[in-house]
């Protein structure tokens, strides 16, 4: 990243893309991951600097599609195989269980249920 990036933020950005495709983590994840901040910071930092990573692996903790973003983020999760699931109201959202990383080296995606994300 660049040398003008914050530390905090460069720390956070590196999570975003450590995270291996069709996988997520929440704002919340990626501070507990790194030991400090919050969920706040972690979505200040990838609103003002996650346009270069895959912004779209770091989400809100209730799997809805970061608003105003969710048709390029629903495009990203199709194509990666991240597990969806919809909504009472026809809606897709993130399938949490399934898609939540934690950070393992060995958790990199590949589950046996993969197949039914595709919504």
């Amino acid at each position: 990243m660049s040398e003008e990036l914050p530390a905090y933020a460069e720390r956070v950005v590196e999570v975003a893309e450590r995270i291996p495709p069709g996988r997520v983590m929440t704002y919340g994840d990626v501070a507990e991951w790194l030991g400090e901040g919050g969920p706040r910071q972690v979505g200040r930092v990838m609103a003002l600097y996650g346009g270069a990573v895959p912004w779209w692996r770091v989400v809100r903790a209730d799997g809805l599609p970061l608003p105003g973003h969710e048709v390029r983020a629903l495009e990203h999760y199709r194509v990666e195989a991240t597990p969806l699931r919809l909504t009472a109201r026809g809606e897709p959202r993130l399938d949490m269980r399934r898609a939540r990383w934690d950070g393992s080296p060995g958790q990199d995606g590949q589950d046996g249920g993969r197949d039914e994300a595709h919504i």
